[in-house]
């Protein structure tokens, strides 16, 4: 009942333990990695100095800088139609493809703002006939923006659905609606293509 192992049984049970297979080291643990050398720990700390900031008014600084060289970036691809930068509304084939095909024509709405201006100098004046004149005129002004619109968001819907078939095109039309009340000169992105040039 109370014996004594054999020596068989007791080399067998020493190496047992080493037969097992031994796990992979996890790199991340703090146990059993050899201690960096002076020079290392140094550049490591020296490293972590400089990219860390100091305090809440050099974080803020920094993020000022980082966000006006973002705003920098962005102006630049507005006015050059670079696609890396450009804000999220504008980017994209189909926003491209809407930007040229309102570029590339005459729109009634463009030249709202200048007619606007006029209307007003006339309903100013105080001859009744003028003020008559600038009201039919405002009438006439609304009138042939909604049939131009009318034409534009018809026949953009029409070309995006023949070249895009399997784009997400939400809001591109009402996005080309928009730029067609902006002065030409003043649009952003700017234009790429010449009136009367196919998009």
């Amino acid at each position: 009942m109370f014996r004594s192992r054999s020596k068989d049984e007791k080399v067998s049970a020493v190496k047992a333990p080493a037969d097992l297979p031994t796990q992979p080291r996890d790199p991340q643990a703090p146990k059993g990695r050899p201690t960096p050398k002076r020079s290392e720990a140094q550049t490591t700390r020296r490293r972590a100095q400089t990219s860390a900031p100091l305090d809440r008014k050099e974080a803020a600084r920094r993020q000022r800088e980082a966000r006006r060289a973002d705003m920098t970036r962005q102006r630049q691809a507005l006015a050059s139609g670079d696609e890396r930068y450009l804000p999220a509304r504008d980017k994209g084939p189909v926003r491209r493809f809407v930007r040229d095909f309102v570029d590339s024509r005459f729109c009634v709405a463009e030249f709202f703002l200048p007619m606007a201006v006029i209307i007003l100098i006339l309903s100013t004046m105080p001859s009744p006939q003028l003020k008559n004149i600038s009201l039919l005129l405002w009438l006439g002004v609304i009138a042939m923006i909604v049939v131009d619109s009318v034409g534009i968001w018809i026949r953009l819907k029409k070309q995006l659905a023949a070249r895009f078939p399997n784009e997400n095109k939400r809001g591109a039309v009402a996005y080309g609606l928009m730029r067609t009340l902006q002065m030409r000169r003043l649009r952003l992105p700017k234009p790429q293509v010449k009136r009367g040039e196919r998009p």
